[in-house]
């Protein structure tokens, strides 16, 4: 699993000029499934985005995790985030998951995040969406399982 995490004061998603998701403050997760992904991963990766220390203390440092800050979600399917770019000219997406898997470890880990009580909104699985945010730093990461799991 990789995700890009950007920090945001705002953002929102829109499908075909409707909007579908908003959020902010908080994280704007781009959220990608990988070939050999499986539920196991979604808790420790969950876990790890909402303990993040990413969030400005009063000293503006990166002391508050999005649970300290009562912050809030907008997570994007993402499967370009395993394109292989290493030959040709045109990407390859044979290392990202079947989109019924994708979709599926997607929207469980969507769940967990509420569950969690965390604001959670979202795009379109699958769909063309257009992403507008404001960016607070600017502060991104890239968090990927294979970084965080044994």
């Amino acid at each position: 699993m990789k995700m890009i995490l950007q920090r945001i004061s705002e953002a929102k998603v829109e499908v075909a000029g409707t909007r579908v998701g908003r959020s902010g403050p908080g994280w704007l997760v781009l959220f990608g499934v990988g070939a050999e992904d499986n539920e196991t991963h979604l808790l420790p990766m969950l876990e790890k985005l909402i303990h993040l220390r990413a969030f400005s203390d009063s000293a503006g440092k990166m002391n508050l995790s999005l649970m300290d800050i009562k912050g809030s979600l907008l997570i994007v399917s993402q499967f370009t985030l395993y394109a292989d770019l290493g030959s040709g000219r045109r990407p390859s997406f044979t290392k990202a998951a079947a989109p019924d898997v994708a979709r599926n470890l997607y929207e469980k880990f969507v769940a967990l995040a509420k569950e969690k009580g965390i604001p959670t909104e979202t795009g379109s699985f699958g769909q063309h969406m257009e992403v507008s945010l404001i960016n607070s730093g600017p502060v991104t990461f890239l968090l990927d399982s294979k970084e965080i799991l044994p």
